[in-house]
């Protein structure tokens, strides 16, 4: 299931983006990648709310009303995948459009809307909105933050620039840690693997201002480096490195 419905929740990704607001279900939710082409907050054209695009969009899956569907990503996902290659995706594996559809009526809380301010130096500050207004997000104090697959990267990069192996124990998933500690990890990476280490985090790092981020349940990828991939796993609402290519 996981090939196909990041195919049909990815092209929603940047749907948003250009109005720089997304959709969540919750801090930690899935639903940043289904960003779908709701109006911009306080639109006379369209009163429908974020949740009210994503069970929209959800409905035209399940009934197979692809276009309609199609219809509800913004101009830049559209831009990205053409009618017919979306239909045909969809197409080729209905039990998983279904159940990608099924997904989306079963967030964890309300939508949120949120914006993203990205800094000269790439560094994003996210702000949500709430009733009096937009507010800073609490976790733009936290350096080192794995609350979402992209802060937990920008972390991981920080985190490893100043050597802080204490902090880097925390991406690593429950399944790789038995037996690891500060000691072992600092001296494999800043040992025999540090010019590996440094060469991936580097190309990390390059890739982040670009990046996106495919998140399917509590697994996500990113791209980088020019073919290379990064898998992560969320864990007790943490997003960890599972993967480094």
């Amino acid at each position: 299931m996981r090939l196909a419905a990041s195919f049909l929740a990815a092209p929603a990704a940047a749907a948003l983006s250009a109005a720089g607001v997304s959709v969540t279900a919750g801090p930690v939710a899935a639903l940043p990648l289904l960003a779908l082409a709701a109006p911009a907050c306080g639109s006379p054209a369209d009163a429908r709310g974020p949740r009210d695009v994503v069970d929209a969009y959800a409905t035209a899956l399940e009934e197979g009303r692809y276009a309609d569907a199609y219809a509800l990503l913004s101009d830049e996902a559209r831009a990205g995948l053409p009618l017919d290659a979306f239909v045909r995706l969809a197409k080729a594996r209905p039990e998983e459009t279904r159940e990608l559809a099924r997904a989306l009526r079963r967030p964890a809380s309300s939508p949120v809307v949120t914006a993203v301010v990205v800094s000269p130096e790439g560094e994003p500050l996210r702000l949500v909105l709430e009733p009096d207004g937009w507010k800073v997000d609490g976790h733009a104090i936290d350096l080192y933050g794995q609350a979402t697959p992209e802060q937990a990267v920008r972390s991981f990069v920080r985190a490893y620039g100043r050597k802080r192996w204490d902090i880097l124990l925390r991406f690593v998933p429950r399944a790789l840690g038995e037996g690891l500690d500060e000691k072992k990890l600092a001296a494999d990476w800043d040992g025999e693997q540090r010019a590996e280490m440094d060469r991936i985090v580097q190309a990390l790092e390059a890739s982040l201002a670009a990046a996106r981020f495919e998140i399917v349940g509590d697994r996500a990828t990113m791209s980088y480096g020019g073919g290379a991939t990064l898998e992560l796993v969320e864990e007790e609402g943490r997003w960890k490195i599972e993967e480094l290519e």
